[in-house]
């Protein structure tokens, strides 16, 4: 524990490119904590400074640390079409309550290549009616793209907001097969 009380993790970082842009991966000792879309050294700094707050310590640049290793390895096989299952351990820390239950049940019950309601999600978590907040919880979702909250749309067809950027999310669902491939 540190001086404010907090627990501290040791987190490490690397920045990895994807067609979707520069991701920053940051894990502790528990697993991947954190996916950052649009990881430009502005961004990055201002993620790794939230990290900082809420996880004590300063984190470290270390893209060979073992905490990250495998989770660089699946991100790459994901954007080139070798991987469609993230078997990582997930570091939960940074969200809770109703938001952790809504990603979990995202991350084991909506399978690649496949999407779901807002409110359908909410009813699998047992909360019909909550479809705003889970639009909520799939903004705060801390492991987007591992996490997949791009596979989470409108019930009426439409494609639904996206902290990475709509383009992103038309990218990550035709990496999918959800949508088709872009013209151009």
């Amino acid at each position: 524990m540190n001086s404010h009380g907090q627990y501290e993790h040791q987190v490490v970082w690397a920045v990895v490119d994807t067609d979707i842009g520069p991701l920053l991966l940051a894990a502790t000792d528990d697993g991947l904590v954190n996916v950052v879309f649009h990881a430009t050294d502005s961004v990055r700094d201002k993620a790794l400074d939230r990290l900082a707050s809420r996880l004590g310590g300063q984190p470290v640049e270390a893209p060979v640390a073992p905490q990250l290793a495998e989770a660089i390895r699946q991100v790459g096989a994901y954007f080139a079409g070798e991987r469609q299952v993230f078997e990582l351990p997930l570091d939960w820390s940074l969200i809770s309550g109703f938001h952790r239950q809504v990603l979990r049940e995202l991350a084991s019950g909506v399978p690649f290549g496949s999407v779901v309601g807002y409110g359908d999600l909410a009813r699998r978590v047992g909360q019909p009616g909550a479809a705003q907040a889970v639009g909520t919880a799939m903004g705060a979702n801390p492991l987007p793209v591992v996490v997949p909250c791009h596979r989470v749309v409108e019930s009426d067809g439409g494609i639904g907001g996206f902290g990475g950027g709509l383009e992103a999310k038309r990218k990550l669902l035709a990496l999918e097969g959800v949508l088709p491939e872009p013209l151009f």
